[in-house]
């Protein structure tokens, strides 16, 4: 498979892979950025070889995946001439040709190389290279992302236009907690096009002036202290919605239930396990808000009574349950005036007429349909296809990223404010 073989009309994105312990999350990021159309390569570093091996992105792109100058380091190696198959120099055909290069994971030792131009492995030599874009994803220890040398070689790489995706903060592989994270493979890859067409991703800020309350995450509903009930959500649709609305211009405040991922950037965040624990949060944070969008798989019933010892195994067992209370109701009967609200419902069809129904009583100014009977889309999965339901029409949003989604969301959410505004006067 040769590495230099561009796919007709996609942008070739080469994603430079560097010895972190987040390099397993570059094959999600390949993935990202092919489902937006990018012709994806790869470049290891040796110690990225320690955690992935090159095979997985070889299957991944159709490409060969460069691990070396010279070859020698297994089957995926280059060409021990460190010629590509048209007789160039490897480095510098794959050089000119990528579109953007972003390095993801990004160690604090491949920083301080690249921003003091040394070149000693492939993917360094290429950088110095290529005069694609470059964006750069961090990822390490919050005590190496702090230190004054680190801090300094990120400002000499932003000084030379160098596109930095700032890391998350949170909880760290090497047990500490704090920034230092890989930032979400979504706004990895959205900086990637953005950077690539920045006219056609251009940032827009019509959310300015906006603050949205979104909740996301599956809840969870305690049976005794061990064991609960939940649901299959992931929480990256509100997630998405979150970075989108964040991007956008306006102030998010993300309630979230359990979920495996990282908060975005610039959001204020706030961690829940119940319903309950989430309606609280909402109403306390409901006055500020001018946009509600529950987008979370809220629990609809919950134990009568919680257990407050480990239930033994002695036979059946039959669990009391109760109905939690409707947040997005409480949200309309509590919010002020102006206030929209956005309500989700998960169904096992695409009964638009029965989720407008659902939106009529809970009093919402939308609802977001989305079939989850349909396989690859919904819950925890990358893609999502719903409809945007309000009292006089239904718009479909085809299949699509959950990212891509957040912002037709959201270009329907400001449609209704306008109506909204158009109304009033």
């Amino acid at each position: 498979m040769a590495n230099t073989t561009k796919n007709s009309g996609a942008p070739w994105v080469t994603v430079g892979v560097s010895g972190g312990v987040a390099a397993y999350k570059a094959a999600e990021l390949v993935r990202a950025l092919q489902q937006l159309g990018a012709d994806v390569h790869v470049v290891m570093t040796r110690a990225a070889q320690e955690f992935v091996q090159p095979l997985t992105f070889s299957s991944l792109t159709g490409h060969r995946t460069i691990t070396s100058m010279w070859g020698g380091w297994g089957e995926e190696s280059s060409s021990p001439t460190g010629l590509d198959e048209s007789g160039m120099i490897e480095h510098i055909s794959e050089a000119g040709g990528a579109d953007a290069l972003v390095i993801a994971p990004a160690t604090a030792h491949v920083i301080a190389k690249i921003a003091h131009g040394l070149a000693d492995d492939f993917l360094s030599t290429m950088v110095l290279a290529t005069t694609a874009p470059l964006i750069v994803a961090p990822a390490m220890n919050v005590n190496m992302w702090n230190n004054p040398a680190t801090q300094a070689n990120i400002a000499l790489l932003r000084k030379r236009g160098v596109t930095i995706v700032e890391p998350g903060s949170g909880y760290l592989a090497c047990g500490m907690t704090g920034a230092g994270r890989l930032a979400s493979i979504d706004a990895i890859a959205q900086t990637v096009m953005r950077v690539l067409s920045p006219a056609a991703h251009a940032e827009k800020k019509d959310l300015a002036g906006e603050t949205v309350l979104i909740t996301a995450g599956g809840t969870r509903e305690a049976i005794d202290p061990v064991r609960y009930i939940g649901n299959r959500s992931s929480g990256k649709m509100g997630y998405a919605l979150a970075e989108a609305a964040r991007q956008r211009g306006a102030e998010v405040i993300l309630v979230s239930a359990a979920t495996a991922l990282d908060p975005p950037a610039g959001c204020t965040f706030f961690s829940v396990t119940s319903a309950e624990q989430m309606r609280r949060a909402v109403m306390a944070h409901l006055p500020q808000a001018t946009v509600v969008i529950g987008a979370a798989a809220v629990a609809d019933f919950r134990l009568a009574t919680v257990g407050t010892e480990k239930l033994r195994r002695n036979g059946a067992l039959h669990l009391e349950l109760e109905p939690t209370e409707d947040i997005v109701r409480g949200v309309v009967e509590a919010r002020g005036a102006g206030t929209l609200v956005v309500a989700f419902a998960a169904e096992m069809d695409d009964d638009i007429e029965h989720a407008r129904k659902k939106m009529q009583a809970k009093g919402a100014d939308a609802i977001v349909l989305n079939d989850v009977s349909r396989a690859g889309i919904g819950f925890d999965s990358e893609r999502n296809a719903a409809s945007f339901i309000t009292a006089e029409q239904a718009i479909e949003i085809p299949e699509m990223t959950k990212r891509e989604m957040a912002e037709k969301i959201l270009d329907e959410v400001l449609a209704l404010r306008a109506a909204s505004i158009e109304s009033a006067s």
